[in-house]
């Protein structure tokens, strides 16, 4: 035979044979029937299974048995494929009703494999059964295997609408499914509703989410717009317990497709690292009774915030992607919730039809028979006589057919029948079994005919599945659950005092632990400094709030104020290195806590420079931190304001001069910028601070002197001067280091660079003009000074700190 070479352009050739290898894998591997729920590898698995009556109530056999049966006859891939499929059958972490009853070692829940297939045992399951057993009633078409030797179903006809119970996922080409495991019972319910007209809404509110197999708590926000577009994201979180006796978190059960394994080493990773903070110990208490994974807590450790953390940074809670895409006739197709119940209902008329009309026809047959024998025990004398007379079976035959007008089948029955049916009580059971059969018929009839019938017979199988295998559901549906991030609800709103110093160590203390002193007292310790360290700013903030840090570099972090460590007022805190992003070099210089967002912040440098931005522009920015300012290389910031209107900015020097300016002169810039003069020095002078003007004006030096004066004595003037007195300053005073505007009410807190703290109201300090010392605020030490002052119960109990490292 002469050979024909065929001319084909590369690419129609390359586009031809992808997409037919794309369609194999897509139909013939990875994606599930919407039918029955199985991929065609656990489609073979149960059929080879049923075919070597491999059943639930018959001996496990060899699992190396039941994969050289699909391999040799069925499924020609890879031996360990068909095995990994069997495996997860049979895990009941896997699959949330298995269908392959296990014996052996088939893997753990801490990511173990299963034994190899020879030491492992399998059969059948209850539930698996309910897959085959129409299969004998021409329910459901079969096709040739791949040799062609052999037939397999192309779909098994079940009675379990598996693709939701147990779910699926696989990835194609250019395709993935992802469908959740549900609970039986639930589905069952849906299903009921459909059938009895019930209306969709009604129908998905019997499914309260998925079920999975390892329990967990799917936080339910996504689930109703995931299961109506057939895709979606849910958020899947550990079950856990927090033991206050114990002060310890228990996890009970975790996500599904985790590993408890995993988890706990990710955990210890975590705290070893310092990512996670307030763990002592960790223990895998599980056994088999259940899961149990013990986190030992620090006394002083919020277990809620730990809990919050671990829900954040590890797989105790995770992400389920929902992606509904099955074959549907051949194709595939992303399905919402509804329409795979619809589906399986479809299917289900579809089996109990072909079902029917098969049983129908068989009692039609068996009638057929049983009337050809009530005419035989009629003429009973006749018939004995013929068969008698007859030289062979074939002549028997058509004399029988002419003697009582009977077809051939009908003939041969009768010379089949014992003889022990001729007595009375076989006479009689043969007309109760003809009397039951055309009953059978009718009912048969009346289904095929009236679609209301043959609901009712799904209705009731379903109800029997249900009963039979459904079970309370495992996996807890909350909704408006807290997210990770949103742990303020835990913590309780009180007001504290932030330290940093000078070498960023950092931390908070309540506020409380600090009494009130009268004017002029030597104050308490209240934080442990070493070496050269010096405390260089304390706020007043409250734990809800956020907090903004500015570094050397010009850059601004963002964090909550419940992350900064809890300490007590001896503790030195924790280096803020470990909180923040920061670079090589780089230092956090002012922290400055947020309790509006509608405001602008108002950088102050050392040269007088001043730039207004808005406080919007560092929204979320998180722990790695953003440009905020350009700074000279011989600048540097040394205040940052919140203004929250038509404010009156006032700046002072060290030297002891001041100046006022409307906020409106200085116009809004970006992140970038670098700002604009807002006050002219001279050459030994420098700018330590600003405040928004208020009632009075609090100025504070070096050596503890301080004084309020009325802001009638300022006059507003322009930026860009010199500006007038605002302390006379001596070597007893000392530099200026501390500015604010305040008003009659109020607390103040004094931090010097050895760390004591001193506490006075407002209103104890005395009014004075511009151009005096003041009063003795605080007794200082030798070589003591004020390192920074604080003003409380401004606005509503909280107000910003200025920081002056120059002091």
């Amino acid at each position: 035979m002469e050979e024909k070479l065929i001319q084909l352009p590369i690419e129609d050739e390359m586009k031809t044979s992808y997409l037919d290898y794309a369609m194999s894998v897509i139909i013939g591997r990875a994606l599930p029937d919407v039918r029955d729920g199985l991929k065609p590898v656990q489609r073979r698995i149960l059929f080879a299974m049923y075919d070597i009556g491999n059943r639930a109530n018959k001996p496990y056999k060899k699992s190396a048995r039941v994969v050289g049966e699909v391999l040799g006859k069925y499924h020609p891939h890879g031996d360990m494929a068909v095995y990994d499929a069997l495996v997860r059958m049979a895990q009941p972490f896997s699959f949330r009703y298995p269908l392959v009853d296990g014996q052996g070692n088939f893997g753990s829940i801490d990511g173990d494999s299963a034994a190899a297939m020879r030491y492992t045992e399998v059969r059948m399951s209850s539930i698996a059964e309910e897959f085959l057993k129409e299969i004998d009633k021409e329910t459901v078409d079969f096709i040739p295997n791949f040799d062609g030797t052999l037939e397999e179903p192309i779909v098994l006809p079940t009675k379990v609408p598996n693709l939701l119970i147990n779910g699926s996922s696989g990835i194609a080409v250019g395709m993935a499914t992802n469908i959740p495991p549900h609970n039986l019972k639930e589905v069952i319910n849906a299903l009921i509703a459909m059938i009895e007209g019930k209306e969709k809404r009604d129908v998905l509110e019997c499914i309260k989410g998925p079920d999975f197999p390892t329990g967990g708590v799917v936080l339910g926000e996504e689930l109703i717009k995931a299961y109506e577009l057939g895709r979606g994201r849910i958020k899947v979180r550990a079950k856990v317990e927090i033991d206050e006796n114990e002060h310890a978190i228990r996890v009970k059960e975790i996500p599904y497709q985790t590993s408890k394994a995993s988890i706990i080493e990710h955990i210890a990773k975590l705290v070893k690292e310092k990512v996670i903070k307030g763990i002592v110990n960790i223990q895998d208490r599980s056994d088999k009774e259940g899961i149990e994974i013990y986190i030992k807590l620090k006394h002083d450790a919020n277990p809620h915030i730990v809990l919050n953390n671990l829900y954040k940074h590890t797989a105790l809670e995770t992400t389920f992607n929902i992606i509904n895409l099955a074959i549907v006739d051949g194709v595939p197709k992303l399905l919402s919730l509804y329409d795979l119940l619809k589906q399986f209902l479809l299917f289900r008329k579809e089996i109990v039809k072909k079902r029917t009309m098969f049983e129908l026809r068989t009692a039609k047959e068996k009638v057929h028979v049983l009337e050809g024998l009530e005419k035989a025990l009629n003429k009973i004398d006749a018939v004995i006589k013929e068969v008698k007379s007859s030289k062979n079976p074939e002549q028997a035959k058509s004399k029988l057919i002419t003697l009582l007008a009977i077809t051939e089948k009908q003939a041969q029955a009768i010379l089949d029948m014992k003889l022990q049916r001729l007595t009375s009580l076989e006479q009689g059971k043969l007309k109760a079994e003809l009397k039951e059969l055309r009953e059978k018929i009718n009912y048969y009839n009346e289904i095929l005919n009236d679609e209301k019938k043959l609901m009712e017979v799904i209705k009731k199988e379903l109800i029997e599945i249900k009963e039979k295998y459904g079970d309370e559901r495992r996996t807890e549906i909350v909704y408006g659950e807290m997210q990770a991030k949103d742990v303020k609800a835990f913590i309780q709103d009180e007001e504290v005092l932030v330290f940093l110093t000078k070498n960023n160590y950092i931390k908070r203390v309540k506020l409380s632990d600090f009494r009130v002193q009268r004017r002029g007292g030597h104050g308490i310790v209240g934080v442990e400094t070493y070496e050269d360290d010096i405390v260089m700013q304390v706020i007043v903030t409250s734990t809800h709030d956020e907090l903004l840090l500015f570094s050397d570099k010009g850059r601004v972090f963002s964090l909550p104020i419940y992350q900064i460590p809890e300490s007590t007022r001896y503790g030195r805190g924790r280096h803020i290195q470990n909180l923040l992003s920061l670079e090589e070099n780089e230092r956090i210089i002012i922290i400055l806590p947020i309790t509006k967002e509608n405001a602008d912040l108002i950088f102050i440098t050392k040269h007088g420079i001043v730039k207004r931005t808005f406080l919007s522009m560092f929204k979320r920015i998180g722990k790695k931190g953003v440009k905020a300012i350009k700074v000279d290389k011989d600048d540097r910031v040394v205040d940052v304001l919140l203004s929250y209107g038509n404010d009156v900015i006032l700046l002072a020097t060290k030297k002891g001069l001041s100046l006022c300016f409307p906020k409106e002169e200085i116009r809004r810039m970006g992140r970038g910028a670098r700002g604009v003069i807002g006050m002219r020095l001279t050459k030994s002078d420098e700018v330590v601070g600003g405040t928004i003007l208020g009632k009075d004006v609090l100025v504070v030096s070096k050596k503890g002197y301080g004084k309020r004066t009325k802001k009638e004595d300022y006059r507003i003037q322009h930026k860009g001067g010199k500006g007038i007195i605002t302390m006379r300053i001596n070597e007893k005073t000392g530099e200026v280091v501390w500015i604010k505007g305040v008003e009659d009410r109020g607390e103040m807190v004094i931090t010097t660079n050895s760390g004591r703290i001193i506490r006075i109201p407002i209103k104890d300090i005395r009014r004075c003009g511009r151009a005096t010392m003041g009063v003795k605020l605080m007794k200082l030490r030798e070589n003591e000074r004020i390192a920074s002052c604080t003003v409380i119960n401004i606005d509503k109990g909280k107000d910003e700190t200025h920081h002056k490292e120059n002091v």
